[in-house]
């Protein structure tokens, strides 16, 4: 432009100076915010730029932050619950508690069959049981728990559970169907009456489990299914599955649900042994009876295995830290080596002491009270339909005591509840060998009462069996359970397996061999009554002492794994992690 307007003047006689050009101005460099792309306006003063946070890159999320926001560490969400317990809680009491249900109702029917088998069998009588538990229930536990320990090592919990259950199931339905219609082709009687005549009469019990093989069996496998489903594979699966506070609320309430099926099952029982009254003549009575009673068997193993399998779809996998106690590999202990380290420790030690004392105290009471109950009844159907009302009477009163069970837990702790079962199997011990040995005193009283001495000697005995199986089931059987819960998980099932299944039958054959040796000592059982009593004394002192000491124990183990569960949780939430204690 200013070519041009030296070149046309406004003007006459006037020329315009030429105008310099302005020199180019810098490139100004204006910083920018990182939240607004907008540059600060050129003729104004830059203002100091405003300082924002700064945006943190997207990044992909983490484990710990999801965990975090799905618990609402920030605002914890209040999960729903039932009587103080949670929606997940309860999706493992109820199915365990419907397990134990039907667990118990087959143990009751076998209970009370097994007896009614063995005890009115030809040429038999209940002086056949210490030597069936002695000679061949001890045998068989053994040979059971070698073969689970085995076993243990090489299947999943789940193929072990019904690797264990299964076999009883099949067998039980089986002897009904088969066995049974088929004894006399199967028992070698005609060979036994001569063998006796031979030996004598002091080798009547042997030979009688010999000449009555099948019902022996069956003695032996109702036997095991207490030994095996109810201690080792149920209550193996349920202290894996709750923790110690699940189990001081809900295991003294589990025999709530189970001892319903004890009253239910003792009529069940008492209606299939009443059925021979509407039988033609000509047909076997017991042979219906146990087709029965053996059906409901099969049917309640059934569903014991669908809830289990239910269980193990639809709640195992929600516990996160039985999936990672599952994908540990351990280093895995022969046999031989398992004795040897539970044998070595005193928390099992004390444990297995518990469970044989037991074991002795109530055979020592129990066999002579089936003699005098044999006595009385002699007929399989009267004898099945006694025990079916005692089985009645011990629900009851086992579901009034559980009533009671928690507060006895809550308020007194574990010690007191592990004490109430031999100071109560002590007092009605006693008072029930006081009677059998006072009878002659009492004989005038108990006629202006009506009874005799042999029929009170049975009620007197069966109330002993009532609230001593009572307060087991509602307190020992809680409490020894509970005792495993802190434990290892190697120690606590090989632990338990040899307990259960060992020390429980080598209990009761111990009860049996000090009969034994009473009976050939003193000529009868009668005869040793006495001494008996003195035994029982000595038994459930040594029972005292052991639970003392394991309540020293469990209470000192308990406080070490909660502590370490609370140091675990808090290093969780802590940022950063804090090193493991």
């Amino acid at each position: 432009m200013a070519p041009l307007l030296t070149r046309q003047p406004l003007m006459r006689g006037m020329a315009l100076k030429p105008v310099a050009a302005r020199p180019p101005m810098p490139a100004r460099l204006v910083k920018t915010s990182v939240v607004s792309p907008m540059r600060a306006p050129m003729t104004s003063a830059p203002k100091p730029a405003m300082r924002f946070a700064p945006v943190k890159p997207v990044e992909v999320s983490r484990p710990e932050v999801v965990a975090k926001a799905a618990s609402g560490s920030s605002e914890p969400a209040k999960e729903s619950t039932f009587l103080g317990y949670s929606a997940f809680t309860w999706s493992k009491i109820i199915p365990l508690g419907l397990m134990f249900f039907c667990i118990l109702f087959n143990y009751t029917i076998l209970r009370d069959t097994k007896d009614v088998l063995v005890v009115t069998a030809p040429g038999s009588g209940a002086e056949i049981i210490p030597f069936l538990k002695t000679w061949v229930n001890l045998p068989m536990a053994i040979a059971f728990t070698i073969g689970y320990a085995k076993l243990a090592n090489v299947l999943s919990p789940e193929a072990l559970f019904y690797t264990c259950v299964i076999p009883f199931i099949c067998f039980f339905g089986f002897f009904a169907a088969v066995m049974y219609p088929m004894q006399s082709y199967l028992h070698p009687t005609e060979f036994c009456k001569d063998l006796l005549i031979t030996a004598g009469e002091r080798w009547a019990g042997p030979i009688a489990i010999l000449r009555n093989w099948t019902y022996c069996l069956f003695y032996v496998m109702a036997e095991l299914w207490g030994s095996v489903v109810v201690s080792v594979c149920f209550w193996g699966f349920a202290n894996q599955i709750t923790t110690v506070e699940e189990a001081e609320g809900f295991y003294p309430l589990f025999g709530l649900g189970a001892n319903v099926a004890l009253i239910f099952s003792g009529q069940a029982v008492k209606y299939f042994s009443e059925v021979r009254a509407h039988l033609p003549p000509g047909v076997d009575g017991w042979g219906v009876s146990l087709n029965g009673m053996m059906g409901m068997v099969v049917i309640g193993g059934i569903l014991v295995c669908s809830i289990y399998w239910g269980l193990q779809r639809f709640v195992v996998p929600k516990l996160p830290g039985l999936r990672e106690k599952k994908k540990k590999v351990k280093a895995k202990m022969s046999v031989g080596e398992s004795f040897g380290f539970l044998a070595a420790s005193p928390y099992i030690r004390d444990l297995a002491t518990l469970v044989v004392c037991y074991g002795i105290s109530i055979n020592l009471v129990e066999v002579t009270w089936k003699s005098k109950l044999k006595a009385q009844f002699p007929n399989p159907n009267e004898y099945s339909a006694f025990m079916g009302n005692f089985s009645t009477a011990t629900g009851i009163v086992t579901f009034s005591l559980m009533i009671i069970a928690k507060q006895i837990f809550s308020k007194f702790g574990w010690g007191v509840a592990a004490l109430i079962t031999p100071v109560m199997l002590l007092v009605t011990g006693l008072i029930f060998f006081a009677l059998v040995l006072g009878t002659d005193l009492l004989a005038p009283t108990l006629a202006s009462m009506g009874l005799t001495p042999l029929y009170a000697a049975v009620l007197v005995g069966a109330a002993q069996n009532i609230f001593s199986k009572g307060s087991k089931y509602a307190l020992f059987d809680p409490c020894k359970e509970m005792a495993y819960i802190p434990l290892d998980d190697e120690v606590k099932t090989k632990g338990k397996a040899a307990i259960d299944v060992i020390c429980n039958p080598l209990g009761k054959s111990g009860g049996a061999l000090i009969q034994q040796f009473m009976i050939i000592g003193f000529g009868s059982l009668a005869a040793s009554t006495p001494y008996l009593g003195a035994i029982l004394i000595g038994i459930i002192v040594l029972w005292i002492q052991a639970a003392a000491s394991l309540n020293i124990q469990f209470t000192a183990l308990k406080a070490q794994t909660d502590a370490a569960r609370l140091a675990g949780s808090s290093d969780s939430d802590a940022s950063p992690p804090k090193a493991s204690l």
